[in-house]
C-alpha cells in the first residue's frame, strides 16, 4: 500500500472519529439534533478555529466525495424493503423530489451570489 493511501485512509479515519464524537455526544447529552449534524458542525468550528489544519482532512475529505454515490447504494437497496409503503405514490414522491431539490438549488444560488457579493466588498 502505498503512501498516498495510507495518508487517505488516515485522513477518513480522523473525519470518522469527529463523526463519532457528534453520534456520543447526541447519545450522550440526549440531543435531538442527530449526531452526524453535531460532528459536521464540530469539523467546521475545528477548521475555522484553525484546531488542525484543512490539509489534515483534505485527500480524505476529497476521496470521500468522489466516492459519494457508493454511500448512497444501501440506503437505495434498503427502500426496496418498504416498497409496500411506496406503492401507488410515485407521482406524490417525483413532485416532492422535485420541488426539494428546486428549493435547494435556489436557495443554494442565492446564498452563493449574496457570499460572493459582500467578499467583494470586503476586498474594495
Amino acid at each position: 500500500m502505498g503512501r498516498k493511501s495510507l495518508n487517505i485512509i488516515f485522513q477518513v479515519a480522523i473525519l470518522y472519529g469527529i463523526y463519532q464524537v457528534g453520534v456520543w455526544l447526541q447519545e450522550g447529552l440526549n440531543l435531538f439534533i442527530p449526531g452526524s449534524m453535531i460532528g459536521m458542525l464540530l469539523l467546521v468550528s475545528l477548521l475555522a478555529l484553525k484546531v488542525i489544519p484543512i490539509v489534515l482532512i483534505e485527500e480524505g475529505a476529497s476521496f470521500m466525495l468522489r466516492h459519494l454515490p457508493f454511500f448512497f447504494l444501501p440506503v437505495t437497496a434498503g427502500i426496496i424493503n418498504y416498497f409496500q409503503l411506496f406503492k401507488g405514490k410515485g407521482f406524490l414522491l417525483i413532485l416532492v423530489t422535485l420541488l426539494s431539490t428546486i428549493v435547494v438549488m435556489v436557495t443554494a444560488g442565492l446564498t452563493s451570489q449574496q457570499l460572493a457579493k459582500r467578499g467583494e466588498k470586503q476586498k474594495v
